[in-house]
């Protein structure tokens, strides 16, 4: 997948497709990584993955955003994790495409950056679907209307970058009765398949996604396998 830019040939950027995996497998490698992309010792590398159902709460979570009790939703083959992400509580799982970049940092103020970009390349893959998302200035995501199709959620340690961006292809969008979704009651979720009236599989979401992230970066991914990242 070749993306050219107006600055010539794109940046190669390793990519790992993980496939489905759990949420605690894959939050232990991108530690991994990102210890070893912090250290100088590993290239950027970016993640793909779609999830077994899981609740994320990040560093300013409200308890009471999670609306069932921790032992049903363990019954319901639910996990819930504490992470050290920004933002609130999220909803990971099948029909989802979560790409989570690691990626060195030059400067501190290429935080916001990093995130307004990784919006636009949403808000132009959705618009490849003929569906108009845009920015909510409050908060970060992707949104039609009132309603996200897409969760982003960073952290930034040793001017690294880890976790990422969740977008609902065709998410089973009852996961809002699990959880307040970002914690914003007067907000709804929503999917490219929902929008499109249409079954948008997470491998066509997941191409696409991935093209209008090398062309917004300027970058071109280049898939590895996961021993040839650590």
């Amino acid at each position: 997948m070749l993306s050219l830019s107006k600055h010539g040939i794109a940046q190669p950027v390793r990519l790992l497709d993980l496939g489905r995996k759990p949420y605690r497998e894959v939050w232990e490698l991108q530690h991994q990584l990102h210890a070893a992309v912090a250290a100088g010792e590993e290239q950027d590398t970016w993640i793909v993955v779609e999830h077994e159902p899981v609740i994320t709460l990040g560093r300013n979570a409200k308890e009471q955003h999670v609306l069932l009790p921790r032992g049903l939703l363990e019954a319901r083959g639910v996990d819930v994790v504490e992470i050290e992400r920004g933002g609130d509580v999220t909803y990971h799982g099948p029909g989802q495409v979560v790409v989570y970049p690691i990626r060195k940092l030059e400067r501190f103020r290429e935080i916001v950056p990093l995130v307004r970009t990784l919006e636009g390349a949403v808000i132009d893959m959705c618009a490849e679907f003929g569906v108009t998302a845009e920015r909510w200035k409050e908060h970060a995501g992707v949104w039609v209307g009132k309603n996200q199709i897409c969760a982003i959620g960073l952290a930034v340690q040793g001017m690294t970058s880890l976790h990422g961006i969740a977008l609902n292809a065709c998410t089973d969008l009852t996961y809002d009765r699990l959880i307040t979704p970002c914690g914003l009651p007067d907000r709804g979720i929503t999917s490219l398949s929902k929008e499109t009236s249409r079954e948008v599989s997470v491998s066509e979401a997941k191409t696409a996604l991935l093209a209008a992230l090398a062309n917004t970066f300027e970058i071109e991914f280049r898939s590895v396998d996961k021993k040839q990242v650590l």
